[in-house]
């Protein structure tokens, strides 16, 4: 009996990737034994393992960053269109990607009922932003209903996620900016978040060995995780006594629990993303993807910061 013949591999030449997810050595240097592909810098390794420039995600931190203290600093009110227009562009993102695989999300009644939620929790509270999510649910339900029966359970339970991320997470950031001093609040919350960013893919580019969880987010490193707790917790220490005359010790405690919460945000994305077989969940951001792939971290840490800064700043 002879051997049977050898199955082909396939895959991407021009990535030199093969079917089962290894490197082809016959188009792919970085897999060839030649001393010279060995020889690659370290840190462009690294740079490559991260899974993105270093540089350009500190540039969109600090862009993200400067956007927000403009608005701030001309009007309250204006923060409060670009935190709508954001939350209703990210929730049209997930709605896309939902749709891709078959799930209807009633457009009308969610961008109405997202942009009700951020008004709603500015003006009259956490309990508004609770009814309007409610409500918002009720009426994609009735909308689905309307277009008939068929597959409305399960579109109502992708319409139930989209409403709550980013809608009703994103909506804690109104209610933080609602506060007499709100404006320090939101950049109290907006720091901790763009520290643990930059601390988590600095640390992760240079020193990252340790997946944190190789099924979900391959390129996130536990070295990573604890620079983006370190950054938050020092971003925490200084920016609370200094904005909101809390205790030091208070800030580096919502620093810590703020890293914790950006990095159960992100793999909350690449979990929805892995299940939906996308990469990104928009193209807004030429090089960076959907602005969902931004916004996954600050929407995951509005509530934890707003509910923090409650407990430990109370409202005058």
């Amino acid at each position: 009996m002879t051997d049977p013949a050898p199955r082909p591999r396939t895959g991407d030449p021009s990535t030199g990737t093969a079917e089962d997810g290894s490197s082809d050595p016959a188009t792919d240097p970085a897999a060839s034994t030649d001393p010279a592909a060995s020889a690659e810098p370290a840190a462009s390794r690294r740079r490559r393992s991260a899974g993105r420039d270093l540089r350009a995600a500190i540039g969109v931190g600090l862009l993200l960053g400067a956007l927000i203290l403009g608005t701030l600093a001309v009007d309250p009110r204006a923060f409060l269109v670009v935190v709508a227009a954001a939350v209703c562009l990210g929730a049209w993102e997930v709605r896309r990607a939902v749709a891709a695989k078959g799930m209807l999300v009633p457009a009308p009644p969610l961008v109405i009922g997202t942009a009700g939620m951020v008004g709603s929790a500015y003006a009259r509270g956490p309990e508004a932003l609770v009814i309007t999510f409610g409500l918002t649910v009720v009426g994609m339900l009735v909308w689905r209903v309307a277009d008939g029966l068929a597959g409305a359970a399960r579109d109502l339970g992708a319409a139930s996620l989209v409403a709550f991320y980013p809608a009703f997470l994103g909506g804690f950031a109104s209610l933080m900016l609602a506060a007499d001093d709100g404006r320090q609040r939101i950049i109290v919350f907006v720091l901790v978040t763009v520290a643990s960013d930059i601390g988590g893919y600095a640390v992760g580019v240079l020193k990252g060995r340790h997946p944190m969880a190789p099924s979900l987010s391959p390129k996130k490193s536990w070295e990573g995780f604890g620079g983006s707790v370190l950054t938050c917790a020092v971003a925490g220490a200084v920016s609370l006594p200094l904005l909101l005359g809390g205790d030091w010790w208070a800030g580096a405690v919502l620093g810590a629990v703020a890293a914790g919460a950006a990095t159960i945000g992100d793999l909350i994305e690449s979990s929805v993303k892995r299940d939906l077989g996308i990469k990104d969940m928009g193209n807004v951001l030429p090089g960076h993807g959907g602005l969902m792939d931004r916004l996954d971290s600050l929407v995951v840490v509005a509530p934890v910061a707003w509910a923090l800064l409650l407990w430990f700043v109370p409202p005058a």
